[in-house]
C-alpha cells in the first residue's frame, strides 16, 4: 500500500499587487511529494519557482489554492520543517559552533544534548577544527555548509531550499552537491528544492517540476531514472543523465523562446 504524500499542494495561485497593478506570480500549481522523496523545481527567472517553497512553508499565504503537509493545512510555518536560503544566513558575530547551535537554541536544546548534536553536526559537514571560526574567514561553500547543518541538526522531517548553491563556482557547487546526497542518504528527509540549474535538478533530484513562464504554471513533471548513490561527477556521463537533460531541455527551451518573442 502506497503511503500518503506528505506535501499536497492544489489548486495554488498568488498574485502579488504593486501600486496600483495586481501582479500573478503562479497559476493553478498542483502536486504532491512523497515522503522521503526529493523533487526539484526549475523554470525561467520569475516564473515563481521561490514563492511556490514560500508558500508551502508558511512565509506566504496563497492567493487561491491550498497546501496541506501530513494531511494538516498550512497555516504559518510548520514545525517539521527546515528552510535553507538562497544565500548563506550565518551571523557574522557568532563562530562555527554558536551558529549552528542557534535553531536549537530556539528549540530549548540545552547543556550536553546541545553539545553532542552541535559536535555531530560539524563532524558530518567535514567542519572539524573551525568551531570557533567566524564567518568572515571562512570561504562562501563552508559557510553555505554551515547554514545547511545548522538547519538540519534540528531534525526536521521536511527541507525547504531554495536555490542554496547558486552563488557557487562549479567546483564548490559539486562538493556541496555530494555533501548533500551523502546527508540526505543518511536521514531521507522529504525535499523540495528550488533551482535554475538543470543539471543541478537532474543530480539531486526524484522527479523534477519544470514551470512555464510567469504566471508560472506546471508544464513536465519528468521522473528522474538515476540510480542511487549517485556519484556526481560520473553521473554526467551516463546516458539517462543526457537523455533527462535533453528532453527536460526541450520543454524549457521552449519557454525560454516565448520569453524573448515580442
Amino acid at each position: 500500500m502506497r503511503a500518503p504524500p506528505r506535501i499536497v499542494v492544489r489548486d495554488l495561485a498568488k498574485t502579488f499587487r504593486e501600486a496600483a497593478r495586481e501582479v500573478p506570480a503562479v497559476d493553478d500549481v498542483s502536486f504532491e511529494v512523497g515522503d522521503k522523496e526529493f523533487v526539484a523545481i526549475v523554470g525561467p527567472s520569475g516564473c515563481g519557482k521561490s514563492t511556490i517553497l514560500n508558500m508551502i512553508g508558511g512565509l506566504v499565504a496563497p492567493s487561491v489554492g491550498s497546501i496541506a503537509i501530513d494531511g494538516r493545512p498550512v497555516e504559518g510555518v510548520p514545525p517539521n520543517v527546515g528552510y535553507v536560503f538562497q544565500r548563506d544566513t550565518v551571523f557574522p558575530w557568532r563562530t562555527v559552533r554558536r551558529n549552528i547551535a542557534l535553531g536549537l537554541e530556539y528549540r530549548g536544546v540545552r547543556g550536553p544534548e546541545q553539545q553532542r548534536r552541535v559536535a555531530a553536526a560539524i563532524s558530518m559537514a567535514g567542519l572539524d577544527g573551525f568551531e570557533d571560526a567566524f564567518p568572515a574567514t571562512l570561504s562562501g561553500g563552508m559557510r553555505q555548509r554551515v547554514s545547511l547543518v545548522r538547519t538540519l541538526v534540528v531534525e526536521p522531517e521536511i527541507l525547504l531550499m531554495d536555490e542554496p548553491f547558486g552563488a557557487l563556482d562549479l567546483h564548490t557547487k559539486l562538493e556541496l552537491h555530494a555533501e548533500l546526497l551523502r546527508l540526505w542518504g543518511e536521514k531521507r528527509q522529504t525535499v523540495v528544492f528550488i533551482t535554475h540549474d538543470l543539471s543541478e535538478a537532474i543530480t539531486l533530484a526524484d522527479r523534477i517540476i519544470v514551470m512555464t513562464r510567469r504566471p508560472g504554471r506546471i508544464k513536465m513533471i519528468y521522473d528522474v531514472k538515476l540510480t542511487r548513490p549517485r556519484d556526481v561527477i560520473r553521473l554526467r556521463e551516463a546516458d539517462e543523465y543526457l537523455r533527462a537533460y535533453g528532453e527536460i531541455w526541450h520543454v524549457l527551451g521552449e519557454e525560454f523562446a516565448r520569453e524573448k518573442a515580442p
